[in-house]
């Protein structure tokens, strides 16, 4: 395995995007995956295609676009097929697509917004574990496959008004807890990253919902006084997808310029 095989979802922009181009410069090869379209339920704007198709330009050429919405597993089955077919097998499943919404507590907050953010923040995790782990072990022994997810500082903090997001990002730790069990000794891991206020679309939307004038409010809560950057995330995402994290599984590590302290 000279080239390693990626998935990323939620590769339109933010930490998906960065994490592509990452991955891609430590010479991967990866299937950038993003839905790419607007989700009517939600307020604001997700990645176009034009973005997903320019994130993968430029990101160079063993980086392939493939739209699918992470709420429909069977369109992430077809993204692990074409991952497959494309290079040969898959080595890593990242899973960064991620929205917001809120601003109102719980019992006020539109259903189809709650149910939005628990489909693709949550549930878009489960449904590429179940469509990318069986790929992850089919490649042969000596195995070193990843699955990672985007959990948050939300899973830890009670946010107020975005009790749904806390909610999915909690069960997104969680779930990688759980998957590093069960994976054992197969030679996959499973683990999480877990941002603080990092400057993508979803804390630009959050300082609107809080009424904020924009997102580089949120940098006075961080210890480090400053915003993340995708970049920051990512590589750490990449550091957890490479060999060097051979003996980490079932962990969630804190990016989040002290956020958590």
């Amino acid at each position: 395995m000279s080239t390693r095989v990626a998935l990323v979802t939620g590769a339109g922009r933010g930490i998906g995007a960065a994490t592509v181009h990452t991955l891609a410069r430590q010479g991967w090869s990866v299937l950038a995956v993003d839905v790419a379209t607007d989700i009517p339920a939600l307020p604001y704007p997700m990645a176009s295609r034009k973005e997903l198709h320019h994130v993968a330009s430029e990101a160079g050429p063993a980086v392939r676009p493939f739209t699918a919405d992470v709420r429909d597993t069977a369109a992430l089955e077809a993204a692990v097929a074409e991952a497959e077919a494309e290079w040969g097998g898959l080595d890593a499943a990242i899973a960064c697509a991620g929205v917001i919404a809120g601003g109102v507590p719980l019992w006020r907050m539109p259903p189809d917004e709650e149910r939005a953010v628990l489909d693709v923040c949550l549930g878009g995790v489960l449904n590429l574990a179940r469509a990318a782990i069986p790929a992850l072990l089919r490649r042969p022994l000596p195995r070193r496959g990843r699955f990672l997810a985007v959990s948050s500082a939300a899973a830890t903090r009670g946010l107020p008004m975005l009790a749904a997001y806390c909610a999915a990002k909690s069960g997104v730790a969680g779930l990688v807890r759980a998957l590093g069990t069960e994976l054992g000794d197969t030679g996959v891991t499973a683990n999480a990253v877990s941002p603080g206020s990092t400057d993508t679309p979803i804390l630009e939307e959050s300082a609107r919902l809080y009424g904020l004038t924009g997102a580089a409010s949120f940098a006075e809560q961080q210890p480090m006084g400053r915003l993340l950057d995708s970049a920051e995330v990512a590589a750490v995402l990449a550091f957890l997808a490479g060999p060097a994290s051979s003996g980490m599984t079932g962990a969630v590590v804190p990016v989040d310029a002290g956020l958590a302290l």
